[in-house]
């Protein structure tokens, strides 16, 4: 893996990291939109909450990650590893740590646990997400598809 990446489970005061890293995610997003700091904010904070729940409820036994280049947070990894399939519910990281090779390594890093396991993996990843190309790259294939999302698998 480029460096030292290691991850560690969430932790309460992660919060504030984890809403910096939703943030970072919605940039391009928030760029079309003409609206005030405090709108945006207020935005992004309740679609973070949203989006935080609905992840706590659909995958409550899922690990709930940060992902660490040495002991700097970077970005967050929410794996749920079931017994018919590894779901990547979220796999983000910081913009200033994109296309270094790190996303490849984690999920090739899952990919071959997997495999291991004999489980497919799967995720959705919307229509526009430059990570697309990633997952494809690495094999995934498209499996249903949604107005927004498309889901991917990759099998082992």
């Amino acid at each position: 893996m480029p460096g030292r990446i290691t991850s560690r489970p969430v932790a309460p005061a992660d919060d504030t990291f984890l809403r910096e890293v939703y943030t970072s995610t919605r940039a391009a997003e928030l760029a079309l939109v003409n609206w005030g700091d405090a709108q945006q904010a207020a935005f992004l904070r309740m679609q973070f909450d949203a989006q935080h729940r609905s992840y706590q409820a659909q995958f409550p036994e899922a690990d709930y990650l940060v992902i660490l280049a040495g002991d700097e947070p970077i970005g967050r990894l929410y794996l749920a590893r079931g017994a018919e399939e590894f779901r990547i519910v979220d796999l983000s990281l910081l913009a200033a740590h994109r296309g270094q090779g790190i996303g490849t390594a984690l999920l090739e890093n899952i990919l071959a646990e997997a495999a291991a396991a004999v489980r497919p993996v799967r995720l959705h990843v919307e229509r526009s997400n430059p990570a697309r190309r990633l997952y494809e790259r690495l094999g995934f294939a498209g499996i249903g598809e949604g107005p927004i999302y498309l889901e991917l698998e990759k099998r082992p």
